[in-house]
This record gives C-alpha cells, sequence and structure tokens, in this order.
C-alpha cells in the first residue's frame, strides 16, 4: 500500500525530532558528568584513608587530559592535524614563569606590573597570550592539508622549545626558571583556609578538576554552536564549506586559537604546580603522547577524548611502574636477569605504538567515536547512516 506525500514526516517534523533526542542525549550525559566529577572529586579522601599517595601522578595526569580536551578542538573538530602541540603548552607554561616568577628577567627589570605577579591574572594572561600564539602559527598554515600541515606544526612544535633552551638571556636556558607561584592562600571560615603548595596536593587536585569541567563546558558548548558547526564542515569537506559560505580563514584561526588556549591554561596551570619550568619538560614525546590520546579515545568526541587521556596516563604515570614488580619478580624465579632488572617505564613508547597499531587495525575509529566518524568507518549500519545523514543537514541548514 502507498504511502501519501501528506503522511511522510516534514522537515520540521523530522527537526523536533532530531532536538528532543539531542537534548535527551545531553541531558544524560550531564547526569555521567556530575556523577562521574563527584566520584573523582572524592577520590583524595580515599588515597588519604588507603594511604595510596596516587595524587602526585594524577595531577599531572589531569593536565594533560585538558591538554587532550583542547588538541580535539584542532584534530577532532577541524580536522586539522597539529602535532606540535606542545608548542602552546610550553608558551602557557613559560608565560606564568615570566610574570610570577622573582627569577624572571622581565620581573628582575620592574615590567611586570605587581597586580600581574600573582597566580590567577598570570593564568588569565598566559591563556590569551597562548591564543595569540595560536594565531600567529597557524596564519601561515592556512592553504595547507593533511601531511604537510603536519610536517609544518611539527616545525614549530620544535622550534618554540629550542627557543626557550637557547634564548638563556631571557629564560635562563637548560636551568629553567624557579620560584614560580602557586595561587594565594583562600581563607575560610575560623581557622581554616585553602593552601596551595606541594604539601597540599588535594587542593591542587581539585582546583585542577574544576578548571576540567569548565573547559569540558565551554568545548562543549562550542562544538554545539555556529563555529562548531563550521568546524564539522570544514572537516568533512573544505571545497563544500566553502562554497556554502563559510569563510575558511576564520575557520580555521579560531580552531588553532581556541585549541591552543587550552594548551596554555594548561601550561600555567602545570607551571604553578610544580614550581619551575625548564626546556625538557616539553620535547616533543608530549606532542605525541596527546595525539595518542585523541586517538584513542575517539576523534571528535570531547567525553572519548577524556577516556583515552585517562587511559594512556595512568599506564604512563601509575601502572607502568607497578607492572614492573610482576615483572621483576617472575625474571628472578626464572633466572633471567634482564628481566628482573628491567623497568616498563622505559618501554612506554614501545607500548604506545603497539597499542596504536592494534587500535588502528580492531577499531580505526578509536574507542569511543564520534558517530559521523563511526559512520565513515561502517558505512552500512543504518542506525548509523541514518544519524549521520540528520546531523550532516543540520549542520548545512545551520552554518
Amino acid at each position: 500500500m502507498a504511502v501519501s506525500a501528506s503522511a511522510a514526516p516534514s522537515v520540521a517534523d523530522r527537526a523536533d525530532r532530531w532536538f528532543k533526542r539531542r537534548q535527551q542525549e545531553d541531558q544524560q550525559r550531564l547526569r555521567w558528568v556530575v556523577i562521574g566529577a563527584v566520584i573523582v572529586a572524592l577520590y583524595p579522601f580515599l588515597d588519604s584513608a588507603l594511604d595510596l599517595g596516587l595524587l602526585g601522578s594524577l595531577i599531572p595526569m589531569f593536565v594533560f587530559v585538558i591538554l587532550a580536551m583542547g588538541l580535539n578542538i584542532v584534530v577532532g573538530y577541524a580536522g586539522l592535524l597539529d602535532i606540535g602541540y606542545v608548542a602552546f603548552f610550553v608558551i602557557g607554561a613559560y608565560g606564568m614563569a615570566f610574570l610570577t616568577s622573582p627569577n624572571s628577567y622581565f620581573v628582575l627589570k620592574g615590567w611586570v606590573p605587581d597586580f600581574l605577579q600573582h597566580f590567577w591574572p598570570a593564568m588569565l594572561l598566559s591563556w590569551v597570550v597562548a591564543a595569540i600564539s595560536g594565531v600567529i602559527i597557524g596564519a601561515p598554515t592556512l592553504r595547507l592539508r593533511g601531511d604537510y600541515l603536519a610536517i609544518v606544526t611539527l616545525g614549530f612544535g620544535e622550534i618554540v622549545p629550542d627557543f626557550f633552551t637557547n634564548a638563556e638571556g631571557l629564560t635562563r636556558g637548560p636551568r629553567g626558571i624557579g620560584q614560580i607561584a602557586a595561587p594565594a592562600t583562600i581563607p575560610l571560615w575560623g581557622d581554616n583556609e585553602i593552601k596551595f603548595s606541594t604539601q597540599n596536593q588535594a587542593n591542587w587536585f581539585w582546583l585542577i578538576l574544576v578548571v576540567g569541567l569548565v573547559s569540558l563546558f565551554m568545548i562543549t558548548r562550542l562544538y554545539d554552536s555556529r563555529l562548531g558547526r563550521a568546524w564539522q564542515s570544514v572537516r568533512e569537506d573544505e571545497i563544500a564549506a566553502s562554497s556554502m559560505g563559510v569563510n575558511l580563514v576564520k575557520t580555521k584561526l579560531w580552531a588553532f586559537a581556541l585549541g591552543a588556549s587550552f594548551s596554555g591554561f594548561a601550561g600555567s596551570i602545570y607551571a604553578g604546580y610544580v614550581g619551575v619550568v625548564y626546556p625538557d619538560q616539553f620535547q616533543f614525546s608530549v606532542s605525541v603522547i596527546i595525539l595518542c590520546m585523541v586517538i584513542l579515545g575517539g576523534l571528535g568526541n570531547v567525553y572519548g577524548v577524556i577516556v583515552g587521556a585517562i587511559i594512556i596516563g595512568s599506564f604512563d604515570r601509575i601502572l607502568a611502574e607497578k607492572l614492573s614488580t610482576p615483572l621483576n619478580w617472575i625474571g628472578e624465579q626464572i633466572g633471567w636477569e634482564a628481566m628482573a632488572e628491567h623497568s616498563l617505564t622505559s618501554d612506554r613508547f614501545l607500548i604506545f605504538g603497539l597499542a596504536l597499531v592494534l587500535l588502528m587495525l580492531l577499531r580505526p575509529g578509536g574507542l569511543f567515536p564520534q558517530r559521523a566518524r563511526a559512520a565513515e568507518m561502517d558505512p552500512h549500519d543504518p542506525d548509523i547512516t541514518m544519524q549521520e545523514r540528520e546531523e550532516l543537514a543540520d549542520v548545512s541548514g545551520r552554518v
């Protein structure tokens, strides 16, 4: 029996169903984010009660989570392959050092106003400087795509850390800059207060958790905005996006600027936590690890990227060292001296490489790929294909 044209769902009906389904999905994600944030916020009490001593490893790991979310804007949303992301990380970290350390060249010369020699205003300024740096570095790459873009960003990723190594008059070279300011003590009721020092790791843990949640909120809002839809269209097809009226220059520069700003954000917090910055902290391997986090979690899915960052960060900072103990015990039992003395921390890049090879073979879209990406990998799945068509139609209609 034929269905009349009037019985077919109209464009408005399809749009209404799409927005209702999207609203339900957003509400479900929000519930999971709130539950996860509460559980994570309670961890310092568990760490103290069980004397686990893992906070010192989790804090840098959470900094890398923020870095991975920022890189996901450039690589996952806009489809721009950036493998020199560490450049913005080092700019944010040294920006904090230049403004707040008494050993800084600029502070010694009296060029930094007093109100900027504190953690919070210095963090905001470092965020802005990193965003501007993203525009400066991104501008020469606007006409490049794919491998060519990757090579140029790789060059910037090598140039910036080397500059901070060689400019000893400004950066103190390999010695680095120490005595970087931490957040000021926050007074509470009575004699209670919140201190930020190496002895108060729980407070740093909660600070970075709050910053991560704010970053997640901003990134998800950006993705659902007009700019986010422009990023999606550029990632899918630059020529088609340009023909639909998307300004490619503006869209790409925004991606570089915002991705760099979150990297600078994370760099300034990291510098305040460790209290010292030096060039060896910002090698090319940092960019590779962050890119691995994004690929493992799933390009374009910020929640998947968070999971990928936690998995790789946990292995790199915690599990590699913990697993060395049973490996050494096995070596002792079988009389293999090399295994008895070997540490898995020296093999982490080998393990990361093998994991990525297996991932690309078994699940090329990542552990939790974005639906459009999943449809590209498995176009015959009818549910994914329908969802992709609706999302692309929404992008086309609202860019």
